[in-house]
């Protein structure tokens, strides 16, 4: 067996552009205490608001803005797996959203490396009575300007 130099990262990566974003819902209960490292990112998307208050990415050529969280504990996809009603088993239309890979970039348009995310189809998206949000960013209440994102 031949042994490669190559080192790859143990570290979890997760783009979020909703509710587990620093400073919204989700962020203290999911993140705060097992995220090592944010930064913020980008990745090419589309960007929708839902009724019930939390937003929907699916794919498309557009820039969704958001955080890169790093996690050093694997388990983290499955905690996140359950928030997001996503199950690995099932099929991609039976799943609220879906978790896939996705190049994601830093503020000055240069690669970050492939992360985690979850999208949702355009046709839930739909169903769900979801609207653009044009300028790429969603945010609820919980935003604070420590957190805000300079477009």
């Amino acid at each position: 067996m031949v042994e490669s130099n190559i080192k790859f990262s143990d570290l979890v990566r997760v783009f979020v552009y909703g509710t587990l974003k620093p400073g919204e819902a989700n962020y203290k209960k999911y993140c705060a205490n097992k995220v090592v490292d944010v930064k913020k990112a980008f990745a090419q998307g589309k960007l929708f608001a839902l009724p019930m208050g939390y937003p929907a990415m699916t794919l498309g050529d557009s820039q969704v803005y958001g955080y890169l969280l790093s996690f050093s504990n694997p388990r983290i996809l499955n905690e996140l797996d359950l928030l997001e009603n996503y199950q690995p088993t099932r099929q991609t239309p039976e799943n609220l959203y879906n978790r896939q890979t996705i190049e994601v970039y830093d503020p000055q348009s240069l690669s970050l490396g492939w992360a985690w995310v979850y999208l949702m189809t355009l046709e839930q998206v739909d169903q769900l009575g979801g609207y653009t949000q044009p300028n790429g960013w969603w945010s609820g209440c919980g935003l604070t300007e420590k957190y805000s994102y300079a477009l």
